[in-house]
């Protein structure tokens, strides 16, 4: 179930990331306890995260990679390190929509944000390169704890639109 999309403009915002190169079949694997990782970077240098994890893919091809960020956001910036990357989620116009349910379900919630965008006449911040599209800026934020029944997790999609 998902509630109906919309366009928002969110500002820039800085975060803390490691970036992971996976396949599908790898990704409910490998990406979580990334965001466990970041989390302790964040904690052994007193900062507090200023919202929910997320995982941002920069590059996608669903038959072979995906290039993926497991982050968190920060009220203001920091300097990362070899492991723990820093960066600025981009200011823009962006497609989004609050999916409930099962993280497996989200392949569905995504396919029909982009028939909804596709629908609306919308521009996706994407384009194609050998190794697959790159996104501008394409998230999925986890708003609930992991400890929340996975059938009931809210799981915010925002995909930035071109033109921004």
């Amino acid at each position: 179930m998902a509630e109906t999309p919309k366009i928002v403009v969110r500002a820039a915002i800085p975060y803390v990331a490691i970036t992971a190169d996976v396949t599908m079949d790898d990704l409910a694997a490998v990406v979580p306890p990334l965001t466990g990782e970041v989390f302790a970077w964040l904690a052994a240098r007193g900062i507090q995260p200023a919202g929910a994890p997320f995982w941002r893919y920069d590059v996608i091809d669903m038959e072979r990679r995906l290039v993926i960020e497991t982050g968190l956001p920060l009220a203001a910036p920091v300097d990362g390190d070899s492991r723990v990357q820093s960066g600025v989620l981009p200011a823009g116009r962006y497609a989004t929509v609050v999916h409930v349910g099962h993280p497996q379900t989200l392949v569905d919630a995504t396919s029909r944000l982009l028939a909804w965008g596709e629908e609306q006449g919308l521009r996706w911040d994407a384009s194609p390169t050998p190794d697959g599209e790159r996104w501008g800026c394409r998230l999925e934020t986890y708003l609930d704890d992991p400890d929340t029944d996975m059938d009931h997790w809210r799981t915010e999609l925002a995909f930035k639109l071109a033109g921004d």
